[in-house]
């Protein structure tokens, strides 16, 4: 006798938990909030000075926010594994001034490149390994290798400074120039942010940096190697923050021992602004993007208006409470939301068994 088994039913795809909803609704708002805010700056600013938006206008704006976009891009990967890099601005001031005097030796503009992103990865290789072999507190070692970092470079450099005219033509026309509006630089951190999205949303080790960042000790206990991840956030930042090292070098053409002093800190900003939360597990680097463009556009906002550029620190400031505020709000919504489906579970065979 034959006897037919019947196909089993596949089984639906668990639908993600109200938190899990909640969160990720109220970072997408966030990101339409922060790109609307942005939108209405230009369109009040063009309408007191219609220059601004010329083409060289754009252009600036656009190369004004390349080189923040690009180590906010590799900030947010360290962040959302509820860690930090301190210094990212340390580490950008001194492969500039590497590359410029590898050039200023007559060097390939590429190989000076790849220079500056390699001695990138090796302070990210560095804090990586400090941070997940040592067991050291992120905000300790990064804020210890930024004044390493930053002493280094101050004997190296001492008083020397690197100017366009020590630099190859080519090289500082390629960091002014571009398609039209659109600069060669600007296209080149769209095409990091670009691939860096894509990897965290469609790779299985990009997704464990968000488990990672929401609980370490469950991502420890699923298998997750969270040394391995924290090591790879660690070095992937170090390098984008040495090729914006590049990048600094071609678009201004000027560096010495102080180039990328405080630069953390905006950069931090530019994260938390752009909803990258930095209790970690949550964000995007598209926001952090959007962070970045919306700080460096009030540089460039108050100047067109008439206002004195002493308020754009007072500005940043504002903008990185009202970040650090709605991430408060966010978590405490999760929570109550959680709790509520929790309670629901629990009560839920409690009726059945009572209507049986």
């Amino acid at each position: 006798m034959t006897v037919t088994t019947p196909n089993p039913t596949p089984l639906a795809e668990a639908p993600p938990s109200s938190g899990t909803r909640l969160v990720d609704r109220v970072f997408r708002m966030r990101e339409l909030a922060i790109l609307a805010v942005f939108l209405v700056m230009i369109a009040v600013t063009q309408a007191g000075n219609s220059e601004f938006l010329s083409e060289q206008g754009v252009k600036d704006l656009l190369l004004n926010a390349t080189i923040l976009v690009l180590v906010a891009t590799g900030q947010s990967l360290v962040v959302i594994t509820r860690n930090v890099d301190l210094s990212v601005g340390s580490t950008l001031g001194i492969t500039a001034f590497a590359a410029g005097d590898y050039l200023h030796g007559g060097g390939n503009p590429v190989v000076a490149v790849v220079l500056a992103v390699l001695l990138g990865v090796g302070f990210g290789l560095l804090n990586g390994l400090l941070v997940s072999l040592g067991q050291v507190p992120a905000l300790v070692v990064t804020l210890g290798t930024l004044y390493i970092i930053r002493g280094v470079d101050s004997i190296w450099v001492g008083s020397r400074q690197i100017t366009a005219a020590d630099l190859p033509g080519g090289f500082v026309d390629f960091g002014s120039g571009g398609i039209s509006a659109v600069p060669w630089l600007a296209l080149i951190a769209l095409a990091v942010l670009a691939a860096t999205a894509y990897y965290l949303k469609h790779y299985g080790s990009g997704r464990e940096l968000y488990a990672l960042g929401s609980n370490p000790e469950a991502a420890r206990l699923a298998g997750i190697p969270v040394r391995k991840r924290i090591l790879a956030a660690y070095t992937v930042c170090g390098a984008l923050a040495g090729l914006a090292g590049a990048m600094y070098l071609a678009r201004f053409g000027n560096v010495d021992s102080g180039t990328g002093n405080g630069y953390e800190l905006t950069v931090v900003s530019a994260v938390v602004v752009g909803g990258v939360a930095f209790t970690g597990g949550s964000g995007s680097v598209y926001g952090a993007a959007l962070g970045g463009l919306l700080l460096t556009s009030v540089n460039s906002v108050l100047p067109a208006l008439g206002v004195s550029s002493v308020w754009v620190l007072a500005i940043n400031g504002v903008l990185l409470l009202l970040a650090i505020a709605v991430d408060r709000i966010v978590a405490l919504r999760v929570a109550a939301a959680l709790k509520k489906r929790s309670a629901r579970r629990r009560t839920a065979p409690t009726k059945e068994n009572a209507g049986a």
